[in-house]
């Protein structure tokens, strides 16, 4: 009997990634491809996921099993009834200022839905743009639909900013004599199988006719179940942008606070406008780590900068109008990206001390995932700045994916 494999695909801001994983819960295959075009443009998801499937062994291909796609949590896209893409998605940190008395009367104590990032305000500006004859899905949910050829399902936990309710399984009852409530996704847990993967897709790729396509989950969630996460310990994503994590006894409700389920367990989020995003505008892969090598970890800088990667910010401040702050910029490139760091460091730990505020406890650990975890210098500044222990953990989102899929009933 042939081996069955489990794959996993992860669509972040710069590019996507694929793990394989065996039934032992061995990784066997990885590889990553950026994006061609704008993140924004739906085609370049399409397109990276086709360079993946392209190059991934065929022995693989042909014994894959299940198949699980996570993507970057709040990025709405607008579609045809037919799945077919009308523009560009709007991007997890864009905010859309519009409609604010229109949300306002929609929402009552959900502030997550009431700050500009939101999925619902999103929503409602690509309602404005195409009219409500449309289909609103989230990035991996819209991906999920096109192996399928039915955009019909959405994934509880991709959907909450859009207005979905974990703990009554339902939207709000304000939406149901909208204009646009036909738009909305058939919601459906995480981990549960949605369908088979349609004939000539698998026939294009040399994939597994009978392949399941599992209902996916975000970006962090997919981090999160890389890491094992314990309930004593904290995880923070270091990528594109900052995002911190931990398991909780119960949903908690905020501004820039998402609380999802996963493996049973409720977890408390938030994320930033602010990460590795803002490095790479600087500095290339290996400037960063040249110049890392340089820098004095003893001494802090007497800069204090807000790296944010544009205006406006999320999470620990909900603030679309914030402006980062840059400089003034050094001679030396090294301190310079010694004070982006430390910048960052502030950042996570405000996020940790809000999660403190409503949840009454720091994380005696925190496990780092994502291209900075890579980084030992920005690891011990970020210690000194928490005073909390740092692990790094080398597994991938998309491996987190493949779990997910593996695991799935």
């Amino acid at each position: 009997m042939p081996e069955n494999f489990f794959g996993g695909l992860d669509f972040g801001t710069s590019g996507a990634r694929i793990s394989i994983i065996d039934s032992r819960k061995k990784l066997v295959y990885s590889n990553s491809v950026p994006y061609e075009y704008s993140f924004k443009n739906p085609n370049s998801w399409i397109d990276a996921c086709k360079k993946l499937l392209n190059s991934s062994p065929l022995e693989l291909k042909i014994n894959l099993e299940k198949l699980a796609i996570s993507g970057t949590s709040g990025t709405l896209t607008a579609c045809k009834l037919t799945g077919e893409s009308l523009g560009e998605a709007i991007p997890y940190d864009q905010a859309c200022n519009e409609n604010k008395m229109l949300i306002e009367s929609l929402t009552l104590q959900e502030d997550h839905l009431r700050t500009p990032y939101s999925s619902l305000a999103k929503a409602l500006k690509l309602i404005d743009q195409h009219g409500p004859n449309i289909l609103l899905r989230h990035q991996s949910d819209w991906i999920t639909g096109w192996f399928l050829k039915d955009w019909t399902h959405g994934e509880e936990g991709n959907n909450l900013k859009l207005g979905w309710d974990l703990t009554k399984e339902s939207w709000p009852k304000s939406y149901m004599n909208t204009s646009w409530q036909k738009c909305l996704p058939q919601i459906i847990k995480s981990g549960k199988i949605i369908g088979q993967v349609d004939f000539v897709t698998a026939e294009s790729f040399k994939l597994n006719k009978q392949l399941i396509l599992i209902s996916g989950t975000t970006d962090s969630n997919a981090s999160l179940l890389a890491t094992s996460l314990n309930r004593e310990d904290g995880l923070t994503v270091l990528g594109t942008t900052l995002v911190v994590k931990k398991i909780v006894d119960h949903p908690i409700k905020g501004k820039g606070i998402t609380t999802h389920r996963v493996n049973g367990n409720w977890i408390c989020g938030g994320s930033s406008n602010a990460g590795c995003g803002i490095l790479s505008k600087y500095f290339s892969d290996n400037e960063i780590k040249e110049l890392s090598n340089q820098i004095n970890t003893s001494k802090k800088t007497s800069l204090n900068l807000l790296p944010l990667n544009s205006k406006g910010e999320r999470f620990p401040i909900n603030d679309p109008n914030l402006e980062p702050i840059l400089g003034p910029r050094p001679v030396s490139d090294s301190l310079y990206l010694q004070a982006l760091f430390e910048g960052l460091a502030k950042i996570e730990l405000k996020g940790w001390q809000k999660l403190q505020e409503l949840t009454g406890s720091l994380p005696k650990k925190i496990i780092t995932v994502g291209g900075g975890s890579k980084n030992p210098q920005w690891r011990k500044i970020r210690e000194k700045i928490m005073n909390i222990p740092i692990v790094s953990c080398k597994k991938t989102t998309s491996f987190g994916t493949a779990l997910l899929a593996m695991n799935s009933n």
